[in-house]
């Protein structure tokens, strides 16, 4: 038995053919090994354990390395949101309406009154730079 240098990626039938091999001959683990020119005995070991726990599905190549990032927990959120209830969609709908109600507001009194609303917010931050520079 030689090292490979690349991995090889073996398909299901030809996985499903070692294992059933070596089921109806009784060969070792080694023997099988051999006789379908695999470089190592413990790839039939892990197909036979696959086969036994998880069916022809266990033998079917998954796919490697860290799981790409995807959108998949926004659409869980979106539908925990969806699985509210009647009155807790009127409260959320209520509570946007207020906020709406309140930016509209304060757009109306700027319209109005620039100056005024400048003015107002001016010695806010005239009160809190006088702080900063005593500290």
């Amino acid at each position: 038995m030689k090292r490979r240098k690349t991995k090889e990626e073996y398909s299901v039938q030809f996985k499903l053919d070692a294992v059933q091999f070596m089921l109806e001959t009784g060969a070792s683990y080694q023997e099988t090994a051999v006789r379908f020119h695999l470089n190592n005995h413990s790839l039939i070991v892990r197909w036979m354990k696959a086969l036994r726990e998880q069916g022809i599905e266990g033998l079917k190549p998954r796919p490697k390395g860290r799981p790409s990032m995807s959108k998949k927990p926004n659409k869980q959120k979106k539908k925990e949101e969806k699985k509210l209830t009647r009155e807790e969609e009127l409260e959320r709908e209520n509570e946007l309406l207020r906020l709406e109600n309140a930016y509209l507001k304060k757009l109306r009194a700027f319209r109005e009154d620039p100056n005024a609303f400048y003015e107002k917010h001016k010695q806010r931050w005239h009160s809190n730079s006088k702080k900063k520079d005593s500290d």
